[in-house]
C-alpha cells in the first residue's frame, strides 16, 4: 500500500518511521522505540499480540496503541489519497481511554436445565460431571423415565423469572415430582403452584418463548431450539463453563441527583425505560435504578437520557469525544477536506470493514472509521461534535438484523440530520447527512459509502475541548456546532422527545405557586426569594415535562426546538408581580393577586367571612404570619363560634327536648 509519510508526518506529531518488516527482521527497530519511555504507536494490528509482549518485556505495555491503517485506508481504490486518513487513524489510536469499572459475577454451577421431553433429561446427564444439574420438564408427554436417578427430574412451569448468572430465581407453577414406580412413561405425583427455585446458570430447552426480554443478551441464561441439535451442543458447550468467577463491564454510570425520571410521585422523564431491551432499569423513587448485571451495555439509554443521569462508561462521552477531535483535527491537518465519519463496532462493523478491504474497494479515502463499543451507544453530542469537528457526515453501520434496538439511534440520526440541515451542512439537494447503513454485506456497504451524500462542512472547524458531565459536553458541541455552520440560525424546531426545548407559558394562568420550580430537576425553571418572580434558562432545560405534570393550574407546555437567542441571553422572566405588603408591619407576602383572589373568595360567601366580624378575618388575610398570629390572639376568634358551624350534641338534642 502507499504511504504519504509528508501527511502523516504532519499531522501525527511526534517522529514517523516506516519499515518493511517491523514484526520480523525489523523487530529490533520496534524494540528501540519502546525502549525509548516515550509513547508508541504501531501502524498494525495483525501482529499486535507480538508487539504486546515485546512491550511487556520492557514495561511499555501501556505506553503502546496500534492503529489499523492497512484494512481501514491502505488496501483500497482510493489508497493513493488516503495519507489524510491514516494520518487521522494513527492520531486517533494514541489518544487515551480510562479505563471502565467492572461487576463480578459468582456461578457455584448449580444448573436448570427445563425442557419438555427427553432432549432436556439428555442435556442434564450430559452436564452432571460438569455442574450441579435439575432437570425441570414443562407439560412434558410420553417422556421415557431415565435408567438411574443420577439427576433429579421434576414436572413444572416456570411462571416468572428474574435475576441473571449467578443468581436466578424462577416461580414454577404445577410442581410436582416423579413416582420412582413410573415404568413406560414418568407419572408424577400431587402437584402444586408457587414453588420457587433458584440456580446459577438457566439453560431453556422448551423451544417456548424465552422467560427474559432480549434473552441472548441475559449472562447465564441459554436458550436452544431443543430440534437443533447443533444449537444443543454449543449450549451445553457454553454452560459447562460458567463455573466460577467472571468479571463484567459497568457500561452505565449512574448519578441519581440528576434524573429527571419523577418528582413527588409525579412522573416526568421515562426516556430510558422506554428503550432498555432487557428490563435492566426500573423505577426507584425519585429516580431510576440500572441493574449492572442484567444491562447488556447497548447505550440506548445513556443516548437518550437528557440530564447525563445515564452515562456510558465505555468510554466516557468526553474521552470518546476528544478522540473524535483528534481524528477530524489530524485529517485536515494533513489536508484532507470533507470526510465522513463511519461510526461502526467491533463485532459487526471491523469484520465488515476488513472484508471490503480484501476482497473489494475498501473504504473511500474520505471515509474515517470511528470503532466504538456499541454504535447505539452514540448520543447527540457525538453527532454535533463530529459536525462541528468539519465532518460533511455522519454514518452508523448497524447489522441488517441488529443484536440492540436501533430505534434510539434512528431517532437521534433523523433529529440531528434536520438540525445540521438548519444550520446549512447539509448537501443542497435534501439528501441526509446523518444516516444509518443497515448491511450485513460489505459490497452494499461500499456502495452505501460510495453513493451517500456529502454534506457542507464547517468551513472553519470547531477545536473545542470536551470536559464535564454528558448534559455540559451536549450542551456545548451543540453551541459549537451552530458557530461554526456554514449557515448558522438562531432557532431550530424539533420532534417530540429531544433533549432541549422551551415552554408554551400561560402567564394569566399562573399564581406564582412555585411547584414547578420544586420539580424542575435542572434549575431550569426558578424563583426568586426576595420577589415574586419565576424565571427560566432554556439552555437548561431538558423536556422532561415535570413541570407541566406538577402545575396546578395548567400553565405549562413543552416546546421542543433549538433556541439558540435564548441560550445566551439572560434568565428570562416568565412572571412578575408586586408582593402584597402586611398592612399592620408592611413586610412583603404573597402576590397582590392572589392575595386579592382569596379575599374576593371569601367575602360575603362564606359565614366565616361575612358581617363585622368577617372583616376582622378579612384583615387577618391581609397580614404576614407573624402579623396574623398576633391579630388572631388579641381578636379572640373562634372558628368554631358561630351557630352555622357549631355540630349538634347529646345535651343540644336534651335541651332542645325539655323546652
Amino acid at each position: 500500500m502507499p504511504l504519504d509519510a509528508a501527511a502523516i508526518g504532519k499531522a501525527c506529531g511526534g517522529q514517523l518511521q516506516t519499515g518493511d518488516q517491523l514484526c520480523g527482521r525489523e523487530l529490533e527497530r520496534v524494540r528501540a522505540a519502546m525502549a525509548s519511555g516515550v509513547p508508541v504507536t504501531v501502524s498494525c494490528t495483525l501482529k499486535a499480540p507480538l508487539f504486546r509482549e515485546v512491550a511487556e518485556e520492557l514495561g511499555a505495555g501501556d505506553r503502546v496503541a496500534f492503529a489499523k491503517i492497512r484494512e481501514n485506508a491502505g488496501w483500497a481504490a482510493e489508497a493513493a489519497a488516503a495519507g489524510p486518513k491514516m494520518a487521522a487513524l494513527l492520531a486517533a489510536s494514541a489518544e487515551p481511554t480510562p479505563a471502565p469499572a467492572s461487576v463480578s459475577f459468582e456461578s457455584q454451577g448449580v444448573a436448570l436445565v427445563y425442557g419438555r421431553d427427553e432432549v432436556a433429561i439428555e442435556a442434564g446427564l450430559r452436564l452432571a460431571d460438569h455442574l450441579d444439574v435439575t432437570v425441570l420438564l414443562s407439560r412434558p408427554g410420553e417422556v421415557a423415565p431415565p435408567r438411574s436417578g443420577e439427576i433429579p427430574v421434576l414436572k413444572g412451569t416456570v411462571r416468572a423469572a428474574t435475576g441473571h448468572l449467578g443468581a436466578f430465581s424462577l416461580t414454577v407453577d404445577d410442581t410436582a415430582l416423579p413416582v420412582p414406580s413410573s415404568r413406560r412413561a414418568l407419572a408424577f405425583g400431587p402437584a402444586r403452584d408457587g414453588a420457587t427455585s433458584t440456580c446459577d446458570i438457566v439453560i431453556d430447552l422448551t423451544g417456548f418463548t424465552p422467560l427474559f426480554p432480549a434473552h441472548d443478551l441475559r449472562s447465564g441464561y441459554l436458550r436452544a431450539d431443543p430440534r437443533d441439535p447443533a444449537a444443543v451442543e454449543r449450549v451445553l458447550f457454553e454452560a459447562s463453563h460458567l463455573v466460577g468467577t467472571f468479571d463484567k463491564i459497568r457500561f452505565i454510570d449512574v448519578h441519581a441527583e440528576l434524573c429527571a425520571h419523577s418528582r413527588s410521585r409525579i412522573t416526568g422523564c421515562t426516556r430510558c425505560l422506554d428503550v432498555c431491551p432487557t428490563g435492566a432499569i426500573a423505577p426507584a423513587g425519585d429516580h431510576v435504578a440500572i441493574d449492572p448485571y442484567v444491562c447488556a451495555g447497548c447505550g440506548s439509554c445513556a443516548s437518550v437520557c437528557p440530564t447525563g443521569a445515564a452515562a456510558y462508561a465505555l468510554p466516557p462521552a468526553d474521552a470518546l469525544l476528544r478522540r473524535l477531535r483528534t481524528l477530524l483535527g489530524a485529517f485536515h491537518k494533513a489536508g484532507g477536506t470533507a470526510p465522513v465519519v463511519l461510526i461502526h463496532d467491533e463485532a459487526h462493523g471491523a469484520p465488515l470493514i476488513d472484508a471490503l478491504a480484501r476482497y473489494g474497494d475498501g473504504l473511500p479515502a474520505d471515509v474515517l472509521p470511528f470503532p466504538v463499543n456499541e454504535v447505539t451507544q452514540i448520543g447527540p453530542e457525538t453527532i454535533a461534535a463530529a459536525f462541528a469537528y468539519g465532518a460533511s457526515a455522519v454514518r452508523f453501520l448497524v447489522r441488517a438484523r441488529p443484536k440492540h434496538d436501533v430505534a434510539a439511534l434512528r431517532r437521534n440520526a433523523a433529529r440531528f440530520d434536520a438540525v445540521a440541515q438548519a444550520l446549512g451542512y447539509g448537501s443542497g439537494a435534501g439528501d441526509p447527512v446523518v444516516s444509518l447503513i443497515e448491511t450485513d454485506d460489505p459490497d452494499a456497504l461500499g456502495a452505501a459509502l460510495g453513493a451517500g451524500a456529502r454534506g457542507t462542512p464547517a468551513p472553519v472547524p470547531s477545536g473545542f475541548m470536551p470536559d464535564g458531565d454528558v448534559r455540559s459536553v451536549l450542551r456545548f458541541a451543540v453551541s459549537e456546532m451552530r458557530h461554526a455552520a456554514p449557515q448558522p440560525t438562531d432557532h431550530v424546531p424539533l420532534d417530540a422527545g429531544a433533549p432541549f426545548g422551551g415552554l408554551d407559558f400561560r402567564a394569566q394562568a399562573c399564581t406564582l405557586c412555585h411547584a414547578c420550580v420544586g420539580a424542575c430537576p435542572t434549575g431550569a425553571l426558578a424563583d426568586d426569594p426576595d420577589h415574586p418572580r419565576l424565571t427560566f434558562a432554556e439552555s437548561a432545560c431538558v423536556q422532561c415535562g415535570l413541570c407541566a405534570a406538577t402545575c396546578p393550574e395548567d400553565a405549562i407546555g413543552l416546546i421542543p426546538q433549538l433556541d439558540f437567542a435564548a441560550w445566551t441571553a439572560p434568565r428570562r422572566v416568565l412572571k412578575e408581580e408586586e408582593p402584597f405588603d402586611c398592612v399592620t408591619c408592611g413586610k412583603p407576602f404573597g402576590t397582590r393577586s392572589t392575595v386579592e383572589r382569596v379575599i374576593g373568595r371569601l367575602r360575603d360567601r362564606h359565614w366565616m367571612f361575612a358581617g363585622q366580624a368577617g372583616e376582622q378575618r378579612i384583615k387577618a388575610l391581609m397580614m404576614c404570619d407573624t402579623c396574623r398570629v398576633s391579630h388572631v390572639l388579641t381578636e379572640g376568634f373562634d372558628p368554631h363560634a358561630a351557630q352555622e358551624n357549631r355540630p349538634r350534641t347529646s345535651e343540644d338534642y336534651i335541651r332542645a327536648r325539655d323546652a
